[in-house]
């Protein structure tokens, strides 16, 4: 993809996020898209074939990697595992809350946006958080280990930032240090201590 067409693939998906936020994903044509971009339906199935689908996928896949680059630059520089998982738990929090798109497609389309990020969208977060984050706990834990802490660190920070807790605000990093303290790394010490037996 030549430099143009980057440029024009993230124009139209930056359309698509505007128009989705101003009809919903359900309500949401190729002819809006066209009309936010100002771009040709020939333009847009030329850059996206495959129509309204794919366009969907294509800005899921770019929202999640911005996302993670974002995370990974402020993962970067911790000196211990329990910094680590503080670091990821509070900035994924932070950008998740602060990210005003998902908190109008939460509004509008709450169902929709459940399922993006629970049933439809989990195995997908998961593979996406391995993929960024996993290099940055080699120095702590076996690749397995790292994986199966990056799950549940992501379904931790999912569920949390949909039902919020009284007890504990992952973006307050003293609150996401006790968490990860008591329900984390506690269990991380006990894993490794039984399969060591």
């Amino acid at each position: 993809m030549s430099v143009t067409d980057h440029n024009l693939s993230d124009a139209i998906l930056d359309a698509t996020k505007s128009a989705i936020e101003r009809w919903g994903v359900e309500r949401l044509t190729i002819n809006d898209v066209c009309a936010v971009a100002k771009v040709s339906r020939a333009t847009l199935y030329r850059t996206f074939p495959g129509g309204k689908e794919v366009l969907l996928e294509a800005l899921r896949v770019r929202e999640l990697e911005t996302f993670f680059t974002t995370l990974r630059a402020h993962a970067e520089g911790a000196t211990s595992l329990e910094d680590l998982v503080v670091r990821c738990m509070v900035v994924a929090t932070t950008e998740l809350r602060a990210d005003e798109h998902l908190a109008l497609m939460l509004a509008a389309e709450p169902g929709d946006v459940a399922t993006q990020l629970t049933v439809a969208g989990v195995p997908r977060i998961v593979r996406v958080a391995t993929a960024f984050l996993t290099p940055l706990l080699d120095p702590y834990l076996p690749r397995k280990q790292a994986n199966e802490l990056l799950e549940v660190v992501a379904r931790v920070v999912i569920s949390y930032f949909l039902a919020p807790s009284e007890q504990f605000d992952f973006t307050n990093e003293s609150d996401a240090r006790t968490f990860v303290r008591t329900h984390v790394l506690l269990n991380q010490a006990i894993h490794k201590q039984g399969a060591m037996q």
